[in-house]
């Protein structure tokens, strides 16, 4: 009996967490992977370059490519952004955040194609109004910068739609580490960034807080391991829960001082840290805490567990870092 390929269309697809998911869905082998992204930064190569069996397709042609070829994908998993929370200027994020994005859900929407694109946490600000995914509580959200403003005005635009996909997905993913990660530079997660100070200097250099409710390097994250969100993902497509937005991270806050032990100890080391002066650009922006609210998802079925920082940063260490 011969088995019909899926077409899955990933945008971003030469970046960090479109990357992980091309190489998981391509090692299946029942998937054909249509990839689309800017393919020409050096530094991303590795991320895309062995999947030989993929059609690759420059963003900016994209969606005249698909129509003009009739590549009509069973999903499009659209995690292509330009995510340097660093960068003010707003008008590179509403072109590739916000209007590319409005282009990507008309596509699907004209061909009844399903749909999942990546959110974000930084939707919510400094968490005064809370981490709830529950879109009656959009309009309540005031993001920091321009990276998470965007991102939250096309939620609120997707919200706004009467014409949707027949199935779509907006994923508020938290913060995310793991392998793949390398080409993002300053914005490469801490576990990176922590590994190779360890490797380089023998210790790691935290934040001070600014805020006396906090210790230095007690600032809280959601943490989230590529792995999970990859899973999460394979999971929507197959279960097809209710349509919506939903939080992406694994519900439990800790802070850079666990994140950084969790490091050493995968290492095999005693733990080393220095505290610095947190840079004056980023200090109005700087986000304290943040902590998905999960039940969103697990009441639409979701079944598996997350990994721990603990096991998420072993594995992330000593599978891909020290290898």
């Amino acid at each position: 009996m011969v088995t019909t390929k899926k077409t899955i269309l990933i945008t971003g697809a030469a970046g960090f967490i479109a990357g992980h998911l091309s190489h998981v869905l391509s090692g299946y082998g029942n998937y054909q992977l249509i990839l689309s992204d800017d393919f020409s930064a050096a530094d991303k190569t590795p991320n895309w370059s062995d999947l030989n069996e993929a059609i690759l397709i420059p963003r900016d042609v994209l969606i005249d490519r698909l129509e003009a070829e009739e590549l009509l994908p069973d999903w499009v998993i659209h995690l292509g952004a330009r995510t340097d929370t660093t960068e003010f200027d707003y008008a590179v994020h509403e072109k590739l955040n916000l209007h590319y994005s409005q282009g990507i859900w008309e596509y699907c929407c004209r061909h009844q194609i399903p749909l999942i694109y990546a959110s974000s946490a930084a939707t919510y600000g400094d968490g005064r109004s809370g981490y709830s995914d529950a879109e009656d509580q959009l309009s309540n959200l005031h993001p920091l910068n321009p990276y998470g403003l965007s991102k939250h005005q096309f939620d609120c635009w997707a919200m706004e739609q009467t014409n949707h996909p027949p199935h779509w997905f907006g994923l508020k993913f938290f913060n995310v580490y793991g392998f793949r990660e390398a080409h993002k530079g300053r914005m490469a997660s801490m576990v990176y960034h922590g590994y190779n100070q360890i490797r380089s200097q023998g210790f790691v250099r935290l934040f001070k807080s600014h805020r006396p409710e906090y210790v230095d390097g007690g600032q809280q994250r959601d943490f989230i391991y590529v792995k999970d969100l990859v899973r999460v993902i394979q999971w929507l497509m197959e279960a097809t829960p209710n349509s919506g937005i939903y939080n992406l991270g694994t519900g439990v806050a800790r802070s850079f001082n666990d994140l950084i032990g969790s490091v050493f100890q995968a290492m095999g080391l005693p733990v080393r840290i220095e505290y610095i002066d947190m840079p004056s650009d980023l200090r109005e922006s700087y986000q304290y805490y943040t902590q998905a609210t999960m039940e969103k998802l697990r009441k639409a079925g979701y079944p598996f567990p997350f990994y721990t920082l603990e096991e998420g940063v072993f594995d992330y260490v000593q599978q891909y870092l020290m290898r």
